[in-house]
């Protein structure tokens, strides 16, 4: 069953629901102990003199009847690609409330992206996926995306990028 879902940019004043996603995407993701962001860091990182995100919000409906109601949201931000000379996006997190999955939601969010990065010139739109997630990499895949096997992701934080950056 489909629901009708409008999408919308966010705006500063939805700092405490993106928030108030991201925990629940930890959660669903077995990860709540590494969320360490806060209402001001948000409103800072999304919303200030330098915003290094962006942020579409879905709101849907259960009914016809009932009201629109916030149901889940992408984060996403530029990348660029020095093969294609192109900006691209990368989808940081989409997450869709327990009680709004399997209504087209997430699919819908995803479909925007798609459009804000043809709009925006952009060659290519990516993410990852934990390995262990396999309806949501059937459900992308079902989209088109095809998995990057050949690529192995790097990450320095905490104590070693303090230690790196003062090599």
């Amino acid at each position: 069953m489909s629901s009708a879902v409008k999408i919308r940019p966010a705006t500063v004043e939805d700092v405490p629901l993106i928030l108030g996603f991201i925990k629940k995407l930890a959660e669903y993701e077995k990860l709540s102990h590494e969320v360490v962001a806060t209402e001001e860091l948000l409103a800072e990182s999304l919303f200030g003199a330098k915003p290094y995100a962006e942020v579409i919000i879905a709101s849907a409906q259960l009914t016809p009847e009932s009201p629109y109601k916030p149901a889940g949201m992408a984060l996403f931000f530029h990348n660029f690609s020095t093969f294609l000379g192109r900006p691209g996006i990368y989808l940081e997190d989409l997450f869709v409330d327990v009680e709004y999955r399997g209504k087209g939601i997430g699919k819908k969010l995803l479909t925007q992206l798609a459009v804000i990065a043809k709009e925006r010139s952009c060659e290519r739109y990516e993410w990852v996926c934990l390995d262990w997630n396999k309806p949501s990499r059937e459900f992308y895949e079902s989209l088109g995306a095809k998995p990057q096997n050949q690529w192995i992701i790097h990450r320095v934080e905490g104590k070693s990028l303090d230690d790196l950056a003062a090599l």
